[in-house]
């Protein structure tokens, strides 16, 4: 692997900006890339923001594929902005800004490879939802997206990372890695394995659904936690989607579960007493209602019948992931204290359970908002 970058090494003269970089600084919390905010001087004095990012080739090993997906989904998106005379679209979406010789990504002489964003000035995400306005602002904003992206033409968009959210896959990766038991966990995680063999018939829901022809293929973000939603830093109001390194081919539901999963929980997806975990029943009418606000324009009945049980999904199929990687000795996602991962699956499981106890009030406000919207 390539060292820790410095400032230093960003390859900022050979992106298509105008103008003198003044200084650059390490920033975000995400775990995949390495990510840098950089100011520039333009010849006529204004100052201007930019992200670079040295991208994460064993996480994402086809690039190209990768930017491709981004600027064809970010070149529609403004596209039907600008037609829509939208206000503001420099905000709402976000802008590539390629190589002085018009590549996508740089390729620099050590290997790295880089890529740089247009800065959106006075935005900010959060980690957790505090106020059901957010909530209702994201899932709007999420609900435009997969609107805005409905009539991309073909081809069909690259899968950078294949089976992302194919939860009996996913299973199957826990039962190889509780089989192997490589680093002789399986016998503290008993109870939790047992919670999810007990879900197995549950899992391919959506995929069922999808083979019967009833549930479409859309365009969707796959990686909709609360903290890829970017909003007003004045108003509140939800901008736009950031981290689109996995929008790819998938299901509608896919993305609203995910959100349910980060936004409508009551606690930290790491908090380790499970006594505040539950899903907040006023965040998932917010969410509900503003997700169909947007999202009613394209959703088929089949999709909104289902749209109470995706968050439930999600959050198993979340709790599988770090489960493996707690057998699989922590490959996968950075820990920070022994059992981490295991926390963390015990507290989405907890999270599923708490959505099994309140399923019929779900699906009751899923109906009561779907009267109003569709």
């Amino acid at each position: 692997m390539n060292p820790d970058p410095h400032p230093a090494d960003i390859p900022g003269d050979r992106f298509a900006i105008d103008g003198a970089l003044i200084e650059a600084t390490a920033t975000g919390s995400g775990h995949i890339h390495d990510t840098f905010t950089a100011s520039y001087r333009a010849p006529d004095g204004t100052v201007r923001r930019y992200i670079h990012q040295r991208l994460n080739q064993i996480v994402f090993p086809d690039l190209p594929a990768l930017m491709e997906n981004i600027c064809r989904v970010t070149n529609h998106i403004r596209a039907k902005l600008e037609k829509a005379k939208a206000h503001d679209i420099a905000r709402r979406v976000l802008t590539v800004i390629p190589t002085r010789d018009e590549r996508l990504f740089l390729r620099d002489e050590s290997g790295s490879c880089w890529r740089t964003y247009r800065l959106i000035e006075h935005a900010h995400t959060h980690d957790r939802v505090t106020a059901p306005r957010q909530a209702r602002e994201a899932a709007r904003v999420l609900g435009q997206f997969q609107c805005l992206l409905a009539d991309l033409p073909a081809p069909r968009l690259k899968e950078t990372i294949p089976d992302f959210h194919n939860t009996p896959a996913r299973y199957e990766a826990l039962r190889e890695a509780i089989e192997q038991d490589r680093h002789r966990r399986v016998d503290d995680a008993a109870k939790e394995i047992a919670c999810i063999v007990e879900r197995s018939a549950f899992m391919g829901i959506l995929l069922e659904q999808q083979r019967a022809g009833e549930m479409p293929e859309r365009i969707t973000h796959n990686d909709t936690k609360i903290s890829n939603v970017l909003f007003d830093r004045a108003t509140g109001e939800a901008l736009c989607l950031i981290d689109l390194d996995t929008v790819m081919p998938g299901l509608a539901l896919y993305d609203f579960g995910d959100l349910v999963r980060t936004a409508a929980s009551s606690a930290a997806e790491d908090e380790q007493d499970l006594s505040k975990v539950r899903v907040r029943m006023d965040l998932f009418d917010a969410l509900t209602e503003g997700y169909l606000s947007a999202a009613h324009a394209f959703l088929n009945r089949t999709e909104i019948a289902h749209l109470a049980i995706a968050g439930k999904l999600i959050a198993l199929e979340t709790g599988i992931r770090f489960l493996t990687d707690h057998l699989n000795g922590d490959r996968y996602f950075k820990v920070a204290r022994l059992n981490h991962n295991l926390d963390r699956a015990r507290n989405q499981l907890k999270l599923v359970e708490s959505m099994d106890a309140q399923k019929e009030e779900m699906e009751r406000r899923v109906r009561t908002a779907a009267d109003r919207y569709c």
